[in-house]
């Protein structure tokens, strides 16, 4: 018994994302490969870099300069692709308020998307999606370690924070706990360290660990624009899926990687990369030069974690060690 789950990390519908969708519509955002990739999986998950909904006001706080907002239409994007969870347990699903939160919600489950890490309160914040695949069942966790001002209250709307950089706090850990006994496995997914770093810092480090500890079968990160290395069973960074961002010229934020991850009942047997390549609003499987430098960068990466990397074809694969 095995199934594959599909990986990917921030998926801003917003902005100039948003206004390609208004133009052409929310089908075109993805190539046909990217599409069949997504497509060998039981499961999917992204992270959801943005809030879904026409209505609220931008959130004003100091040192927030971005505010991403998608249409209600995007959510038929994320059909397309087959995604059956987001994560909105990130500093960009409050850009717009508690309004647009409540919409969000609104449009995902109505379009057959489960949540995780926000909610209109803190219980409901933190509550697990439990997912179903091939006779296995998937809890999902989502946390965030930042933004303070985004955190979900007994009877305030927001995200799941986690002090991660204090080390992982005990609702997190028991949760975890709670879940592995009740499920086949557990996938949590952390927003975690600042943007644009080539590699996890020490706290991230540790706190996967600790994650690990405490039962999660899989932890699969987010936050940094750009992938991170795997240290078995933790994809630090996913990097990102789609966005309308600046292209850093030594980071490549633009280059980045869909990973395929083997579930079996003793937990992920294979971790699989497939390259792709962000063309502003638009993602597609990357090719030739920016094929190679994302292999080479991946395997670098993961060097520094003495985590081995095989290369199959366009893909790079982890074996469970």
């Amino acid at each position: 018994m095995a199934i594959t789950i599909a990986l990917a990390g921030d998926t801003m519908l917003g902005r100039g994302v948003a206004e390609e969708i208004a133009a052409f519509g929310p089908h075109d955002l993805f190539s046909a490969g990217v599409r069949e990739v997504f497509r060998e999986a039981d499961l999917a998950l992204v992270n959801l870099e943005c809030c879904v909904s026409g209505r609220g006001r931008r959130w004003e706080a100091p040192g927030k300069p971005f505010h991403f907002r998608a249409p209600p239409a995007a959510a038929e994007t994320l059909t397309d692709l087959g995604v059956d969870c987001v994560t909105l347990a990130n500093n960009h699903a409050l850009d717009y308020g508690p309004d647009a939160l409540a919409d969000t919600l609104d449009v995902l489950r109505r379009a057959g998307i489960r949540t995780v890490g926000a909610g209109e309160d803190l219980e409901r914040a933190r509550e697990p999606a439990v997912l179903e695949a091939g006779g296995m069942r998937v809890a999902v966790l989502g946390v965030t370690d930042h933004p303070a001002d985004f955190a979900a209250g007994a009877d305030r709307p927001g995200v799941a924070r986690a002090d991660l950089e204090g080390g992982v706090p005990g609702f997190l850990t028991e949760e975890i706990r709670r879940l592995r006994g009740e499920n086949d496995a557990v996938l949590v997914m952390p927003h975690w360290g600042p943007n644009m770093i080539p590699a996890p810092l020490p706290y991230v480090r540790r706190a996967a660990g600790r994650l690990v500890d405490a039962g999660a079968t899989l932890v699969a990160g987010s936050s940094a624009h750009v992938f991170h290395a795997v240290a078995w069973p933790v994809v630090f960074d996913m990097g990102d899926l789609i966005d309308d961002y600046a292209v850093d010229a030594l980071l490549r934020n633009d280059l980045g990687l869909l990973f395929l991850v083997t579930l079996d009942a003793a937990g992920p047997s294979r971790i699989e990369g497939v390259p792709i390549r962000l063309d502003f609003c638009r993602t597609r499987l990357a090719g030739g030069a920016d094929r190679a430098w994302i292999i080479d960068r991946f395997a670098e990466a993961c060097a520094a974690f003495d985590t081995p990397v095989t290369v199959r074809g366009d893909r790079v694969a982890i074996e469970r060690p």
